[in-house]
């Protein structure tokens, strides 16, 4: 219980000071950076001091399997906020989240994600959420690569929860390949709803790209079947092979 207390202190306070530096030299690094690669890689340094002094080994499997020079729709399944460290300080490729409006809220963390062009949608307002989708639509036009939990929120019993549709309507109208990711591990580090946080060595795996050419907004829920049904499929196998 001690142990975990120091350590949760020690990660705490190294998130804040990493936050207020990065985040301030990412505000800065966007004034010379148009579409946000510079501060990304900022951002991914962050991401990678966390992850370093929170002593998180990340085992990263597949990353054969992310599309070159094209821009695709990453997917993960959602089980901790440490998920955000993950994926942004060990996944290989430039990428803007599509985030939950209440983060760009944070002093400094929020505006440090605005400069690196990342897209909040506001779950609340339907007209505001579209507007956000289109928003990634373009970037996504102008090749980037956009990540999305699809299931909306973290896990709170460690499975794979109900897939929301935006994430979907947003790829059909792109027409980009999905990308699923599994993240197992994040859970025990910080489950939802716990304040203590404790070492854990993470799994990552980046499965083959789902073509979506083929779908429309009204076959989206065929698409979100067969996606879904990946990702538990391969989450299971790496939940069991952990046992």
């Amino acid at each position: 219980m001690i142990r975990n207390l120091v350590y949760t202190t020690i990660v705490i306070v190294w998130v804040i000071v990493a936050t207020i530096v990065l985040g301030c030299t990412t505000i800065v690094t966007a004034f010379f950076s148009k579409k946000g690669d510079g501060p990304h890689l900022v951002a991914r340094a962050w991401a990678g001091s966390i992850l370093w002094v929170a002593r998180v080994k990340v085992n990263l499997k597949g990353i054969e399997n992310l599309p070159q020079n094209t821009p695709c729709i990453l997917m993960p399944n959602h089980q901790s906020n440490f998920d955000i460290p993950v994926l942004l300080g060990r996944l290989p490729v430039q990428f803007r989240w599509l985030a939950k409006v209440e983060l760009f809220r944070i002093p400094i963390f929020g505006r440090g994600m605005r400069g690196c062009g990342y897209i909040s949608i506001d779950r609340s307002n339907r007209k505001s959420a579209f507007k956000s989708l289109g928003d990634a639509v373009l970037r996504i036009r102008d090749g980037a690569s956009v990540l999305i939990f699809p299931e909306g929120t973290r896990s709170r019993d460690g499975e794979i929860g109900t897939f929301k549709k935006g994430g979907f309507v947003l790829t059909v109208d792109a027409g980009v390949p999905i990308v699923p990711i599994i993240i197992y591990g994040t859970r025990t580090i910080m489950p939802k709803g716990s304040v203590l946080m404790r070492p854990r060595d993470v799994h990552m795996e980046i499965l083959p790209p789902v073509e979506t050419s083929a779908y429309t907004r009204e076959t989206k829920d065929l698409l979100i079947k067969e996606v879904r049904t990946i990702i538990c499929t391969a989450f299971d196998r790496v939940k069991e092979d952990s046992i």
